[in-house]
């Protein structure tokens, strides 16, 4: 469908649903990486890969969201 054939009301969906993901992969992004650095802390009896793993899920899901929604 070309833009010009678009509803309004199939903007404003877009819109929602781009809000709704977001926040989803900034969430996932975290508990994944963060995940990986905990069991690394665990099985390196280490206390630092936790806080670099929600730290980079952070940054790579909001450069994924930012590739994904820009426009």
């Amino acid at each position: 469908m070309s833009a010009q054939e678009r509803r309004p009301e199939e903007d404003g969906r877009d819109f929602a649903d781009a809000m709704w993901s977001v926040p989803s992969y900034l969430l996932a992004g975290m508990a994944i990486y963060g995940g990986l650095g905990w069991l690394l802390d665990r099985w390196l009896d280490m206390s630092a890969f936790f806080p670099i793993g929600v730290v980079l899920g952070v940054v790579l899901a909001g450069y994924l969201a930012y590739r994904k929604f820009s426009r």
